[in-house]
């Protein structure tokens, strides 16, 4: 599992929860499975809410690389103004990869721009897609990946020690994709989802489990149910928070200057 975050928008935590939730709903293939498969485990149960160990998050650093920086600007720019022709320019004409799991799922046969319309679901009616590439290239963070020389993929891995994470999991029942982290110090925890509701806690910059409420109104779509270290429940607003595993947009430098190369991760296109 990698351990990811997203930057700026309440828009990508949704595409990070909603990725996580797509993928489990992916239709199965009908009829009795061959005799030789085991039986799939059923899912796992949540623990109830429980004090757990504070766990500290180094916040990634931007990326000290001026031309990438003015690539990004516009990209930024393209994304407002939803210009498919010029961010086209802007992509790999071939090569394009997008890593899902284990495997490249791009389309050799298309070219990058249609593949990276696939992943984030540029062509969705409602303009969701431009929405997330503006958010992917505002990030100023950025690392390289392991596996492919020159290539940057945004948003940066945050800092944090992996082995408490997994004790703590362990303990919870839960998995990476069910936690999260605030930006910046004094997030308030709030007893309902409403910012005039009391404050129970106000919380530090570490790790925080996401504790989702199926009973919550489409009213107050813009909370979210936690659990923090002390074991208090309440809400905490999405904007105000950095889903921990996410998808990255990644980038490379050809001789004609910077270009999206690929995306990692399980995509916004609803495939």
């Amino acid at each position: 599992m990698r351990y990811l975050c997203v930057r700026s928008t309440s828009l990508l935590i949704a595409v990070a929860l909603a990725s996580t939730a797509t993928e489990a709903q992916q239709p199965r293939p009908s009829g009795p499975p061959p005799a030789a498969a085991p039986a799939e485990p059923p899912p796992q149960q949540a623990a109830p809410p429980a004090p757990y160990k504070v766990m500290p998050v180094t916040l990634a650093k931007a990326i000290a690389e001026p031309s990438l920086e003015a690539f990004r600007k516009e990209l930024a720019d393209i994304a407002k103004k939803k210009d498919r022709a010029a961010l086209a320019a802007r992509v790999v004409a071939k090569g394009f990869f997008w890593q899902r799991e284990d495997s490249n799922v791009a389309d050799g046969k298309k070219t990058g721009i249609d593949n990276l319309a696939a992943a984030i679901g540029l062509d969705a009616k409602d303009g969701s897609g431009w929405e997330a590439l503006g958010a992917y290239v505002a990030d100023p963070t950025g690392e390289q990946n392991p596996e492919m020389n020159g290539v940057i993929c945004t948003p940066a891995t945050p800092v944090f020690n992996e082995k408490d994470l997994e004790q703590v999991a362990e303990t919870t029942k839960t998995d990476a994709t069910e936690w999260a982290y605030p930006p910046a110090p004094g997030l308030e925890v709030h007893a309902k989802p409403a910012a005039t509701a009391p404050i129970v806690e106000r919380l530090g910059i570490n790790l925080l489990r996401l504790y989702a409420d199926e009973k919550q109104s489409e009213a107050s779509v813009d909370w979210i149910r936690v659990v923090t270290p002390s074991g208090k429940v309440g809400y905490v607003l999405i904007s105000g928070i950095m889903p921990l595993v996410s998808d990255q947009l990644c980038y490379i430098k050809e001789a004609g200057g910077w270009r999206i190369t690929g995306y990692a991760g399980g995509g916004g296109g609803g495939e």
